[in-house]
């Protein structure tokens, strides 16, 4: 039986009746993202899931799942909505064919969201009665390994989609110094850790599990801010002079014939003064031809970068006229040398999932660039000199073992992006924190380039050495050190942190059905 004090304290949550549980895990699940960019409110990651997790304890598997997909809702819908604005700025669908395709995502995230939760509720037979009666140690214990496993699904399912993952939220705090050795998803783990173990600390009755809580909370935190010291990784023969060109091409323009000329005297007149740089750098698709058909144009750069002894790199659309595909692609000129074909691309912007029936039905269906095929998953990548780059073009630079595996051997990472499908929303924001956690994981620099902002420079701590406003033209200078050598993450990868979380849900269950009150 659980003691009579914690029930006092857990009825003012689990008494209530389920609408006002469902309100309060739906607030919960939507003032998450206040803890991510560009809000930053890192302490609402620690407390948001753990209201979740003490909502959900002895809950029967019905009202399991409303509370959780109530938090998922607050969480995606709050979170993730800004695909609308690709939907229906960019998409042309209307309004009310934007709000209901946002709406279903929002909708399959939550499901999604919730259904590694529903195992704190389900065994087989007999045995589910007991696991509803578990130990809170063993409940909080399970919530924290489900919850990394679910981010882990989402990573994959569908092509996946790793976004709003609460690690993202530490890179500020002292456990930013575990993600060279975990990975993002150890920091989540260790978040919602910190969670559980200060919720035993206030309602928990075994003294005993109370000392060694307070133990691991300390070693968690401290141990982050050790490691912080640490340096991974080293510096890699001399700094490079880097510029990034942010021209700030429309969308809506980008690929119209009579906005050819303008773009590319554009980034010709920006790159004009940049030219002095070691590294010159244009981001995603930047010239809108086909490879192919710009022959003239990049013949042009390359005899200019070769006279000014500069790399220069750019995004374009690669055509291959034997096998009639499209790339996604970065290529290197001048001093750079190579080609990246993009390898995880975005469904319905780079192809379209059921494509025999869906496309022609609306204009979403058929934007320009959704005609992509994926690269081949081993590439030799862009090279200057003799510094070899880890690249990945928009999307990609998400994916945390993508691009830690990718950065073995190399001494830079470049993303190439091109945010302006989401106009001023939090999701370029997010996205650009989502880069600054690659920088942490792999102990190098980030060089990311964008049509639009945020262009940046990122040193190994993760911080923004340098970095662009939204919405202007411009070119961000700046200098990054080629780093060498190899952090923990790079070498694991997110293996151990997931089979950790799988056995910790192995543990919580044999915990509470051995020692259930």
């Amino acid at each position: 039986m659980l003691s009579q004090t914690y029930d006092v304290k857990a009825s003012r949550l689990t008494s209530l009746p389920i609408g006002g549980r469902w309100l309060l895990a739906l607030g919960a699940g939507g003032l998450t993202p206040l803890s991510l960019a560009p809000v930053g409110w890192w302490p609402l990651a620690l407390l948001a899931p753990t209201i979740l997790a003490l909502l959900l304890w002895r809950q029967p598997l019905r009202q399991n799942f409303v509370l959780s997909f109530g938090f998922g809702l607050g969480l995606f819908g709050v979170g993730a909505s800004w695909v609308y604005v690709s939907i229906h700025e960019f998409g042309y669908a209307p309004v009310w064919l934007a709000a209901l395709l946002t709406g279903l995502f929002v909708i399959l995230l939550a499901v999604l969201f919730s259904l590694p939760l529903l195992l704190l509720s389900w065994m087989p037979g007999h045995l589910q009665r007991r696991l509803w009666t578990a130990s809170l140690g063993g409940h909080l214990l399970a919530f924290c390994a489900l919850w990394v496993i679910g981010e882990w699904i989402r990573s994959w399912l569908f092509t996946g989609f790793p976004w709003l993952y609460l690690g993202y939220s530490q890179w500020q705090t002292p456990l930013a110094g575990w993600a060279p050795v975990t990975g993002i998803y150890g920091l989540s783990l260790m978040l919602l850790a910190s969670g559980a173990v200060i919720a035993y600390l206030l309602l928990g009755q075994r003294p005993v599990i109370k000392v060694v809580c307070a133990g691991a909370l300390a070693a968690i935190w401290f141990g982050g801010a050790g490691l912080q010291t640490k340096p991974w990784t080293q510096p890699y023969q001399q700094s490079q002079t880097v510029a990034l060109v942010q021209a700030n091409i429309p969308q809506d323009r980008k690929w119209q014939p009579d906005f050819l000329q303008p773009t590319l005297e554009r980034y010709q007149r920006l790159s004009e003064p940049a030219w002095d740089a070691d590294w010159l750098i244009w981001p995603e698709a930047a010239i809108p031809l086909l490879y192919h058909q710009a022959t003239p144009f990049l013949e042009a750069a390359e005899k200019r970068a070769r006279h000014e002894q500069a790399a220069l790199i750019t995004g374009i659309l690669y055509d291959d006229p034997r096998q009639r595909v499209y790339y996604n692609s970065a290529v290197g000129l001048g001093m750079a040398s190579g080609i990246y074909h993009k390898t995880h691309l975005v469904p319905f912007g780079e192809y379209v999932p059921l494509e025999n029936w869906l496309r022609g039905l609306i204009q979403f269906f058929n934007l320009p660039t959704s005609i992509i095929t994926a690269g081949p998953r081993q590439q030799a990548g862009l090279q200057i000199g003799s510094y070899q780059l880890a690249t990945a073009i928009c999307y990609e630079i998400v994916y945390a073992d993508l691009v830690a595996d990718s950065a073995r051997g190399s001494h830079a990472i470049l993303t190439l992006s091109n945010d302006a499908w989401f106009g001023s929303s939090w999701g370029p924001l997010q996205h650009l924190e989502m880069a600054r956690m690659r920088a942490l994981e792999t102990g190098r620099y980030v060089i990311r380039a964008t049509n639009n902002g945020v262009s940046a420079l990122i040193d190994p701590q993760g911080q923004l050495q340098q970095r662009s406003e939204q919405f202007v033209q411009t070119v961000v200078r700046g200098e990054v050190t080629p780093r060498q050598g190899s952090t923990p993450f790079m070498h694991w990868g997110s293996a151990p942190v997931i089979g950790l979380c799988l056995l910790a849900w192995v543990l919580s269950c044999w915990y509470g059905l051995r020692r259930g009150r």
